[in-house]
Order: structure tokens, then C-alpha cells, then sequence
């Protein structure tokens, strides 16, 4: 299984972002985590085997996670982004599988 990520930058807080992770292989789980300077890798968002979504408490009503079955493509939309949302984000596919990592800026 291989997972590539792409859609990072530099955004203006309130602002969105999409993030997507494309995935090699079969898929049946796919986590979000970042990654901020000086601070843990920590959970995001997960989509679990069977299709269940789960949130931190810190991005929960602005960030979504989805997928597109027919690209084997996974995505985290990001909305009212903040400052404090800036770190590098990594996608997890099926538990072991790390993507590259994307940096998201949140800053004026």
C-alpha cells in the first residue's frame, strides 16, 4: 500500500483547505493525525472500517472527512481554519501505512 497526500499551503485564518490522501491497494480505514512544531503527532479524524467518522474535539463541526471509492481518494476538508490548526498533517491508511506529510499554515 502506498498513500500520497497533497493540498497543504498557506491559508488566512477562517479560510478552508482540502486535503487528499490517494491510496494504492485495498483500503478499509483511513486516519488523519498533524503534526506541530514541538508538540506530539496527535489524532484528527478518522475514517473506520465500515464507514464510521470520528473527530478530535478540537476540529469537530469544521474539519470532514470523506472518500471517493472510485479513485481509492480520502479527504479531510478543512473549514474555519485557525492558527492553531497549523502543523503537517499525515494520512494513515489501514492502520500502517503513513502518507509523505503536508504542511498547512494558518496565518494572516
Amino acid at each position: 500500500v502506498q498513500v500520497v497526500e497533497s493540498g497543504g499551503g498557506l491559508v488566512q485564518p477562517g479560510g478552508s483547505l482540502r486535503l487528499s490522501c490517494a491510496a494504492s491497494g485495498s483500503i478499509y480505514a483511513m486516519d488523519w493525525y498533524r503534526q506541530a512544531p514541538g508538540k506530539e503527532r496527535e489524532l484528527v479524524a478518522v475514517i473506520a472500517s465500515g464507514g464510521s467518522r470520528n473527530y478530535a474535539d478540537s476540529v469537530k463541526g469544521r474539519f470532514t472527512v470523506s472518500s471517493d471509492n472510485a479513485k481509492n481518494t480520502f479527504y479531510l476538508q478543512m473549514n474555519n481554519l485557525k492558527p492553531e490548526d497549523t502543523a503537517v498533517y499525515y494520512c494513515k491508511a489501514n492502520g500502517a501505512y503513513w502518507g509523505q506529510g503536508t504542511q498547512v499554515t494558518v496565518s494572516s
